[in-house]
C-alpha cells in the first residue's frame, strides 16, 4: 500500500497510529501520534522516540516473524506519566514486512481504577474502625464489665459515639453519590439565600455556643433569589458553618458574608459570593488543592474526634459544580481560612 494512502487513512484515526518499515523506522504517523510524542515521528527510529524495552521488544518481533501482539507501557511526557496499550500488528509496506503500531491512551482509565480502589480501602477503614471498637467493647460487657455499672455506661457511651460516626458516614456516602448523579442536571427552582442561610446558622447556634464560637451574618437587608436547589445549598453552608466552628477556635468569631458581584471573571457574570471566614489555626498551603479530595484530612486524629468523615467539602465541590459555580478556599497558617462560594446569577423570570 503506498504510504500516501496509508497516511490519509492513519490521519482519519483518532488514535495515534505509526507505520514502521523493516529498519524499525516510522514511515508514516498520524497528527495523534505527534501530540502524542510531542514531537516529530516519521523518519525516526522507534527507538529514537519511546526508549521502552517492552515496546521495542514488541516492535522487532512483530517485523521479523509477522506476530501481532500488544503490551502496556509507560511513557512520560512534560512532566506527566501516561500509560500506554500499545498494539503491534505486522503490515506490507513497499521495501519489505513492516509493523502498523497504534497507541491507546489509558491514563485515565487507569486513574479511574485507581480512584475507584482507594475508595473501596477508605470507605473499608472508616468503617472497620468504629465496627472493631464496638466488638471490642460488647465482648468486654459480656465478660469483664457485666456487673461493673460505671465501665457499662462509660463503654456505652462510646458506643454510641461509634455507631454516630458510622451513621453520618454513610449519610455522607448515600449525599455524595445522590449530588453526583444530579450533577449534570441544572437546578431550576427559585429559592431565597439569605433564609437558607438563616436557617443553617439557627441549627448550629447551640453547637456554636458549646464551643465557645459567635456566628455573624453580614448580609443585604432585602431579600436574594437565585436559581438553585435549596436543600442542597443548605448541606453546602451547613457543612461550611460547622467546619468553621469546628476548626475556627474557641472564643473566635465566624463570619457569614453574602454579597452580590456585578461581573465575577471566573463566572463571566453577575454572582452572589457566599464567604465562610474563621480565625483558626489556617490551613498549610499544600492542603488546599487537596481539600476537596474524598477522605482527605489536613489532621486525620483531630477531624476523627471531632465526628469528621473526610466527605463534607467533596460534597461541597459537586453540589456547586452542579449549579455551575466555583469554590475555593484561601487561608494563611495563623490567621484563618475563607472558603468562598461562588454562584452564577442567571434569569430569575
Amino acid at each position: 500500500m503506498q504510504s500516501a494512502t496509508v497516511r490519509k487513512f492513519a490521519d482519519a484515526v483518532p488514535m495515534a497510529m505509526v507505520l514502521f518499515g523493516p529498519d524499525q523506522r516510522a514511515l508514516v504517523a498520524n497528527s495523534a501520534a505527534t501530540a502524542l510524542f510531542a514531537n516529530e515521528v516519521e523518519g525516526r527510529l522507534g527507538s529514537a522516540f519511546l526508549r521502552h524495552p517492552t515496546f521495542l521488544d514488541g516492535l522487532e518481533v512483530c517485523i521479523g516473524t509477522g506476530t501481532a501482539s500488544t503490551s502496556r507501557v509507560s511513557m512520560v511526557t512534560k512532566g506527566v506519566e501516561s500509560c500506554l496499550a500499545v498494539h503491534f500488528r505486522p503490515f506490507p509496506t513497499e521495501s519489505g514486512q513492516g509493523a502498523l503500531v497504534s497507541f491507546e491512551d489509558l491514563t485515565a482509565l487507569e486513574h479511574t481504577t485507581a480512584m475507584r480502589r482507594d475508595f473501596v480501602a477508605n470507605v473499608s477503614h472508616e468503617l472497620r474502625t468504629p465496627l472493631t471498637a464496638l466488638v471490642g467493647f460488647i465482648d468486654t460487657l459480656r465478660g469483664a464489665a457485666r456487673d461493673d455499672a460505671p465501665a457499662r455506661e462509660r463503654f456505652l457511651g462510646i458506643m454510641e459515639r461509634e455507631a454516630g460516626r458510622m451513621i453520618r458516614l454513610v449519610n455522607d456516602l448515600l449525599s455524595l453519590s445522590r449530588v453526583e448523579a444530579e450533577e449534570r442536571s441544572r437546578p431550576s427552582e427559585k429559592v431565597e439565600i439569605i433564609g437558607l442561610l438563616r436557617g443553617a446558622i439557627a441549627t448550629l447556634h447551640d453547637q456554636a455556643e458549646t464551643a465557645g464560637v459567635r456566628l455573624d451574618l453580614e448580609a443585604p437587608a432585602g431579600p436574594v433569589f437565585l436559581r438553585a436547589d435549596g436543600d442542597q445549598l443548605v448541606q453546602v453552608f451547613h457543612n461550611l458553618i460547622e467546619n468553621a466552628v469546628k476548626y475556627g477556635g474557641s472564643g473566635k468569631n465566624v463570619r457569614v458574608s453574602l454579597t452580590r458581584i456585578e461581573r465575577e471573571p471566573a463566572l463571566q457574570g453577575p454572582a452572589l459570593r457566599i464567604e465562610v471566614a474563621d480565625k483558626g489555626e489556617g490551613i498549610d498551603p499544600i492542603h488546599l488543592p487537596r481539600l476537596t479530595e474524598r477522605f482527605y484530612r489536613v489532621d486525620t486524629h483531630r477531624s476523627r474526634e471531632k465526628g469528621g468523615t473526610g466527605l463534607g467539602l467533596a460534597i461541597v465541590k459537586h453540589i456547586v459544580n452542579r449549579h455551575r459555580g466555583r469554590f475555593r478556599v484561601e487561608s494563611e497558617v495563623g490567621k484563618g481560612s475563607r472558603f468562598i462560594v461562588l454562584l452564577p446569577v442567571g434569569d430569575l423570570t
